[in-house]
């Protein structure tokens, strides 16, 4: 059974499954290609106010296909690169998309599948779940963006410990570093992370992508910048409808219904 990445809907959010069950959901060039083009349509469609992306049964993801990588070293190094510029193509669409996606983590999210996990705004893990970046184990080094993003949100040593020595680390232990933002019984990451996304498909769209644009843009930008691109996004959204929606319903003491 060939690899491939699962679309349905329920409700306003689009639901994302990686589906390699022969390789624990392995991730490959097909994987990363639809991906790219499940967000394009997602983003030119209104109703779609956010997304999940999840592992089917009960492994997000392990990561490269080892097989498929040792074949690659019999080729010309280029083939390599391209399919790497595939996956960091999948990376920077999920980190781009404007609407909020939330990973929906059980079993184990491994190397890249790790990657996939951290480009994601929210983070749903199962109690169980275990987290790997084993590149280093088997004489490689990370992709994917896994040591930006760890540099950024952990402590320099404990992302040494995640990378250099191919440690799994718990659920429990990223959530209490703060990398995980919920934890969940084993077997209902998903439920959970559904749950999360309904709540936010509540707020204004326009809102939660300036929120997300901002804090994309935060480390690379001056405390000058930051703050002009900070009033620009609420001069916007202020004179945005859902401004004059969310106001008037605060001071009604009724629920917005925000378009």
């Amino acid at each position: 059974m060939s690899a491939e990445l699962k679309s349905t809907t329920q409700g306003q959010t689009m639901v994302l499954t990686i589906h390699n069950p022969e390789h624990r959901n392995a991730l490959g060039p097909e994987i990363y290609a639809a991906g790219v083009e499940a967000l394009s349509v997602a983003e030119n469609n209104p109703d779609i106010r956010s997304v999940v992306i999840t592992g089917e049964g009960m492994t997000f993801s392990a990561g490269g296909n080892l097989q498929r990588l040792q074949t690659n070293r019999q080729q010309q190094p280029e083939v390599q690169a391209q399919s790497i510029e595939g996956l960091h193509n999948w990376i920077e669409a999920v980190r781009t998309f404007p609407r909020p996606i939330v990973a929906a983590v059980e079993g184990a999210a491994a190397g890249a599948g790790f990657s996939l996990a951290l480009a994601c705004d929210f983070i749903v893990a199962a109690s169980n779940a275990v987290f790997v970046m084993a590149y280093s184990n088997v004489g490689l080094s990370p992709d994917g963006g896994g040591s930006w993003t760890l540099s950024r949100s952990l402590p320099r040593q404990l992302v040494n410990e995640l990378l250099m020595c191919g440690e799994r680390l718990t659920a429990q232990r990223l959530h209490q570093a703060g990398l995980i933002n919920r934890l969940s019984e084993p077997g209902d990451a998903l439920t959970e992370a559904l749950s999360l996304a309904h709540g936010l498909n509540l707020r204004a769209p326009n809102v939660l992508a300036s929120i997300k644009e901002l804090v994309n843009e935060a480390p690379h930008r001056t405390l000058t910048a930051q703050l002009a691109a900070e009033r620009d996004h609420f001069v916007r959204n202020l004179h945005h409808v859902n401004g004059g929606i969310g106001i008037q319903a605060f001071l009604d003491k009724r629920q917005p219904q925000y378009e």
